[in-house]
Formats: structure tokens, C-alpha cells, sequence
């Protein structure tokens, strides 16, 4: 899976729009890429992290709900893709290939099989 985190404020300001709609434009070339490749298995942009609230369990099992995807930080989930590759070097030129804003970062994770 590669999941890709950015600036909450990536697309804000005077060119936050365009750089939105430049990046946008990359993640369908990549979509296309990655399908024509054989690998995609699916993936999707995330709304933004006012949207978000988060399950905490603490001490006994007991939950919280948290407005939030979790701790404070400067970055947010913005999407993902997963993808089936032959191994880490593979997964990691896919994600080389993501487009992403300035400070922008892709991680990539393997998916747990059970």
C-alpha cells in the first residue's frame, strides 16, 4: 500500500488551486500507469481531516471518539494506492512515481494477509 501524506496546507493561497488541479492531473497519468502496468488493485484521495474521527482505545478497552484522524501534526492521510508487486524495490519505484506538494511523503506498507 502506498500512502501518501502531505502539508495540511498544501493547497491553500493564491496557487493552491492550480497546484491542487497539477497534482490531480499527475494522480490520473499514475492511475493509467499503474493500471496499464497490471499492479493497481484499487486506491482513493481522502477529504480533508475536519472530516475525520478517530476510534481511541485506552486502559480497559475503553473508547473515545476524537474529532481528528489522530495525534496533532502538520500532515494528513491524503490518499492511497494499493498495489501487488513483487517485492519492496518494486513498491518503491511505484512510489517514486506519486505526485505529491512540496514536503509531501509516500509511505509504502505492506497489507497484512490473514
Amino acid at each position: 500500500m502506498l500512502l501518501i501524506y502531505e502539508p495540511h496546507d498544501a493547497y491553500t493561497g493564491d496557487n493552491g488551486e492550480a497546484l491542487l488541479m497539477e497534482i490531480v492531473g499527475k494522480h490520473m497519468a499514475l492511475s493509467q500507469d499503474l493500471e496499464q502496468n497490471g499492479v493497481l488493485l484499487g486506491g482513493d484521495g481522502l477529504q480533508g481531516v475536519e472530516t475525520a474521527t478517530t476510534v481511541a482505545t485506552g486502559e480497559g478497552g475503553v473508547q473515545t471518539l476524537h474529532d481528528g484522524p489522530f495525534a496533532e501534526t502538520r500532515e494528513q492521510l491524503g490518499g492511497y494506492y494499493v498495489v501487488e508487486v513483487a517485492d519492496l524495490d518494486q513498491a518503491l519505484a511505484w512510489a517514486r512515481k506519486v505526485p505529491v506538494a512540496v514536503g509531501g511523503k509516500v509511505e509504502v506498507r505492506p497489507v497484512m494477509i490473514y
